[in-house]
């Protein structure tokens, strides 16, 4: 797979100018942001609220965005060009994903430093946010290819949104409703649980299976993403 900086960077800049003239996509970046401020002057600011602004900048800003701009090219109808043009998929998909990676770091940066997080292992946990971003990307794209409109991939993206900011608390209610522990098994889960981890005595268990549940959820949401997308080239 040939792999273009400068086609890459053209997406990426387009992508910029669509996003920056879109507020209606573009303040979910300030979402997160907000609340990470309101946390932190009622002195509510722990590990749990952290996750949980943390899981919302990547459904709200990764998964959202994404989804939206994808939209926006096929209300365009300027996805089948790029896809038919001569950057490969690669070049498309990193260029469509670069935007909100770059976004969704700043916003999580952000609200980390406005919460005064100081995590005991950086290391660890931003190779879990890392994962997560992938995955949170796939997801959007993947919601993306079955919209024809933003107004149509902002309804479509909503439930993921929903299912994925509130995986922890449905966790946590998981001893009163047993059914809930499936919970347990999303990636906002387990980033959570990771995180939880590290702050205390792990063993290598509580750092594999975080690690091992958000790369599968990665690796079959790009998969799937793959193949729709091809299959898009071609109907």
């Amino acid at each position: 797979m040939n792999i273009s900086m400068t086609r890459i960077q053209a997406i990426f800049v387009k992508d910029f100018k669509e996003f920056s003239r879109n507020y209606a996509v573009s303040i979910m970046a300030l979402i997160p942001l907000v609340l990470a401020f309101a946390y932190n002057k009622v002195g509510g600011s722990n590990l749990q609220s952290l996750m949980l602004l943390i899981n919302m900048a990547f459904s709200l800003v990764t998964a959202y965005v994404q989804c939206c701009l994808i939209a926006e090219e096929k209300e365009k109808n300027t996805l089948r060009s790029l896809m038919l043009s001569p950057a490969s998929l690669g070049d498309i998909i990193i260029g469509k994903s670069s935007l909100v990676f770059v976004l969704s770091s700043a916003v999580i940066a952000l609200t980390i430093y406005i919460l005064g997080y100081e995590p005991a292992n950086l290391l660890l946990l931003s190779a879990a946010l890392l994962l997560s971003a992938f995955f949170y990307i796939a997801i959007g794209t993947f919601c993306g290819l079955f919209t024809k409109t933003i107004m149509e991939a902002s309804i479509i993206i909503l439930p993921v949104v929903f299912i994925f900011i509130g995986g922890s608390t449905a966790f946590a209610m998981s001893e009163a409703y047993p059914v809930l522990k499936i919970a347990e098994w999303l990636p906002s889960t387990q980033l959570l649980l990771l995180a939880e981890s590290l702050e205390g005595n792990y063993s290598t268990t509580d750092l594999i299976v975080p690690f091992a549940t958000i790369i599968v959820w990665t690796l079959f949401t790009w998969l799937m993403t793959a193949f729709f997308y091809k299959k898009r080239m071609v109907d």
